[in-house]
């Protein structure tokens, strides 16, 4: 992944005070913008109409929405791990449950590396610190077409030993409903993992039968999810598909991620404040479970010089 320096033409359409240069792509009619910060998804509508629960351009993103979670996605506990002989400590940003959380460069500057009218590619490197004493680094494409949005995401060691590694990212998907309760999600997994009272797995269990069991798709309702799903099944083309729509109207929408994401994380967004409590769905693929850094579960570990890749997308319709 060698960087390119951008030329005139490649300037971000606008520059904000919350999350630095904005990158606004566009295809048909859908529309999408990426912010320097984070290298977040601060918005996507098709013909004017939200598929995504974003941000405004004077904001920052609250709940996650929108950001890459790297190097490792959802919770670690204690916030506290050893790799290879090697103990780090990351300092705890959701204090109340004793959890360090989404990783460590949702809030960094990311540097623009490539850009054309429907795409932008952003790419940032983590330096070796307390919290991480690993060098990597990351790009991370978003491309809008006929299909909708991809995001292509590339990992890379750059130090000189091996590195534990993880990914997530956290789109909230919605159908402008007033609430999720009227919104049916299929979600084709077999398995969901059991976590304790800080939201960490202490488990795994079969979805069949039980109020988890979205794989033939039904209506939300009352059902309250930060669940983590696993046993995934995928389409021919190794691709796993989440929709959601409402059987009372047009089509909906469908998170697709290929087999480098092992897992995903469904939330439906009860424990927000009043005005985005459950009005939107955040379905997040991700490479492992969290506490992956501790468990080692699906861990990816990068020998010096070692690659990752993986994709994901949204599609709308």
């Amino acid at each position: 992944m060698t960087p390119r320096s951008p030329s005139d033409d490649q300037r971000p359409a606008e520059h904000t005070a919350a999350t630095g240069d904005q990158w606004v792509l566009g295809h048909g009619h859908q529309r999408a913008v990426v912010t320097e910060v984070g290298a977040t998804l601060r918005s996507f509508t098709v013909s004017g109409v939200p598929v995504v629960a974003g941000f405004g351009p004077g904001e920052w993103s609250h709940d996650g929405r929108g950001q890459v979670l790297a190097p490792w996605p959802n919770r670690l506990g204690d916030g506290r791990y050893e790799f290879d002989g090697v103990r780090a400590e990351v300092p705890l940003d959701e204090p109340s449950r004793g959890n360090a959380i989404h990783g460590l460069v949702r809030w960094l500057p990311w540097r623009m590396v490539g850009r054309a009218q429907n795409r932008v590619t952003l790419a940032c490197v983590l330096h070796p610190s307390p919290a991480y004493p690993f060098t990597l680094a990351l790009s991370v494409e978003y491309r809008l077409g006929r299909d909708g949005l991809t995001v292509v995401a590339e990992a890379e060691n750059q130090g000189v030993g091996p590195l534990p590694f993880g990914i997530g990212f956290h789109p909230y998907l919605t159908l402008s409903t007033p609430d999720v309760d009227t919104v049916r999600l299929t979600v084709p997994a077999a398995r969901r993992l059991v976590t304790d009272e800080r939201g960490l797995p202490t488990g795994d269990a079969s979805v069949s039968g039980t109020e988890f069991d979205f794989s033939g798709g039904r209506l939300i309702g009352s059902s309250v999810l930060d669940t983590a799903f696993t046993g995934l099944r995928r389409d021919g083309d190794g691709r796993c598909r989440v929709t959601l729509d409402r059987p009372d109207a047009g089509p909906g929408i469908t998170l697709w991620a290929d087999g480098s994401f092992r897992c995903l994380m469904v939330f439906t967004g009860d424990t927000l404040d009043a005005g985005n409590r459950r009005s939107a769905v955040a379905v997040e693929p991700m490479s492992c479970p969290p506490d992956a850094f501790r468990s080692g579960e699906d861990l990816v570990t990068l020998a010096p010089g070692g690659r990752w890749g993986g994709s994901w997308g949204i599609s709308p319709g």
